[in-house]
């Protein structure tokens, strides 16, 4: 049988598992063993056929990390239907969007969640049950206790193919309006059998925490995927991971591996270096979603004594597929291809391009995704046969690492010369005063291109820091290269996975 839940979820307890704990809620002291979500998964399929819900229609999962989610995404997958995780951060008319787009029947949220869609509920035509995890809150919605009652069997899993519709996940909308992508049910074996495998080296008695959440596809394979492939916990947590709350977790949980985002590191590695660093038997860190500032990865290997492995994924290939490895980190760079997939580097012509070159990055694996949900033209665009057009921007140097050069869209000729964002970027955030920042074009009084920065301070700010960056740049990539136009902001605009939402700052450049 292909169903994955056969894989990540019956299989453990066939093996003797039953009573190895699968997730731990941080702070709460709840926890869910592989014999228990066995069970419970089993009977939420059981309460969705109860209700009418029908195989291949839609689950939406507007859900927080918490026990309840591994449970209804199994659940559903067992039953046949598609879950739709939800990003749990979006506003009320990005949901209604959502909503309609899926034509999701089923709807389960979060009780902290539920009031951020009742606008949306009420005209929506294709919803027909609404599941509050929590008390009751609604004429027309059901207790999840009370879902959970309707399932009066454990129901086995549904006999689906490998390349049958499992889940969907909408993509982070860091270029705009998010993108339902479809993922087959042998896609999360894929990814645990290249990158938590081969790179990672998951094994049964590591402790996962990952700050990425369940509804983003880096932290649906970091707290589930790969965990739950060899047997192994997840710690998860429901609330915002923010430096203070992220830094408590890893020194009482007690992880092994832990999953982070560039942003986040940075801020971090600025909190351990002021009150020193957690005591936890950390032997891995992974980093993911945009590419890592190398002076972010030296210090925090100073400060904890673990390298960062920074790595590229995307939603359409649902994880990591290119990474620094254990034993093999270079900073500034996002390493080699994962073992079992192929990447490409290719011009606007699509022809290979050489060494120290810059192209648009294709690539090609088992976990690549079905394609986009109604946008036939967009899919035919990024899924080119078993080519997945990826819209980054990278180098190959000699050594085959792959520096990252930014989005497709984000490059921009200065003097004729391509300028790739992230090298600016890269050298300004070196400088000390600096936490963060995000590189643009803007055009200059004869309408040319040339760099403009966004720049969060770190400490106090120097009278003279604008002519300090600009020097900075200079020295380190070239003097054409420096921006000619720097603003120090309080925050950079990014989508609830970290990504910068570098188009809000061209329109605003």
């Amino acid at each position: 049988m292909a169903n994955a839940a056969t894989y990540f979820v019956d299989r453990h307890v066939a093996e003797g598992r039953s009573d190895h704990v699968a997730f731990r809620e941080a702070g709460t002291g709840r926890s869910l063993t592989y014999g228990a979500l066995a069970e419970h998964s089993g009977r939420a399929a059981a309460a969705l056929l109860a209700l009418g819900v029908r195989p291949e229609e839609r689950m939406a999962m507007l859900v927080l990390d918490q026990i309840e989610f591994p449970v209804l995404f199994w659940g559903a997958l067992k039953a046949g239907v598609i879950a739709v995780p939800l990003n749990t951060l979006l506003a009320a008319p990005v949901y209604d969007s959502i909503l309609r787009d899926s034509r999701a029947t089923v709807l389960v949220v979060s009780q902290l969640l539920y009031a951020g869609v009742v606008p949306v509920l009420a005209d929506n035509p294709y919803l027909k049950h609404v599941i509050v995890i929590g008390d009751k809150d609604g004429d027309h919605t059901i207790a999840y206790d009370a879902f959970m009652a309707g399932g009066d069997t454990v129901l086995p899993a549904f006999d689906a193919s490998p390349d049958e519709t499992a889940f969907w996940l909408y993509s982070s909308g860091s270029t705009g309006q998010p993108k339902g992508v479809h993922h087959v049910h042998s896609a999360m074996q894929a990814t645990a059998e290249t990158y938590g495998a081969q790179v990672l080296g998951i094994q049964p008695d590591d402790v996962i925490f990952s700050a990425a959440k369940f509804f983003f596809a880096y932290g649906l394979g970091n707290a589930m995927t790969f965990p739950m492939s060899v047997g192994a916990t997840a710690i998860i947590y429901a609330g915002r991971p923010t430096p203070d709350g992220v830094y408590d977790i890893i020194k009482t949980e007690k992880p092994t591996i832990f999953c982070g985002v560039p942003t986040l590191y940075a801020a971090l590695v600025a909190h351990i270096e002021a009150v020193g660093a957690p005591d936890a038997p950390l032997r891995l860190c992974i980093s993911a979603g945009e590419a890592l500032p190398e002076n972010v990865g030296t210090r925090w290997r100073t400060a904890i004594g673990v390298d960062i492995l920074d790595g590229v994924g995307s939603t359409e290939m649902l994880h990591i597929f290119l990474s620094n490895a254990r034993g093999d980190v270079v900073y500034g760079t996002s390493g080699v291809a994962v073992p079992g997939y192929e990447l490409r580097l290719v011009d606007e012509a699509g022809q290979d391009v050489g060494v120290d070159e810059v192209g648009e990055l294709l690539v090609n694996g088992a976990s690549a995704a079905g394609g986009y949900w109604n946008k036939r033209e967009k899919s035919r665009q990024t899924f080119e046969g078993v080519w997945t057009r990826t819209g980054d921007k990278y180098e190959r140097r000699a050594d085959g690492r792959y520096v990252y050069c930014g989005r497709t869209d984000d490059m921009f000729k200065v003097s004729g010369i391509w300028v790739s964002p992230f090298e600016v970027e890269q050298a300004i955030s070196s400088h000390a005063s600096v936490l963060e920042c995000a590189v643009v074009a803007a055009q200059d009084d004869d309408g040319l291109n040339k760099p403009k920065a966004f720049v969060v301070v770190h400490g106090d700010r120097p009278d003279d820091l604008e002519a300090q960056l600009r020097d900075h740049v200079k020295d380190r990539i070239g003097k054409w290269k420096y921006p000619r136009w720097i603003e120090c902001v309080e925050s950079l605009p990014k989508t609830a996975t970290g990504k910068i939402q570098r188009f809000k700052l061209r329109r605003d450049a």
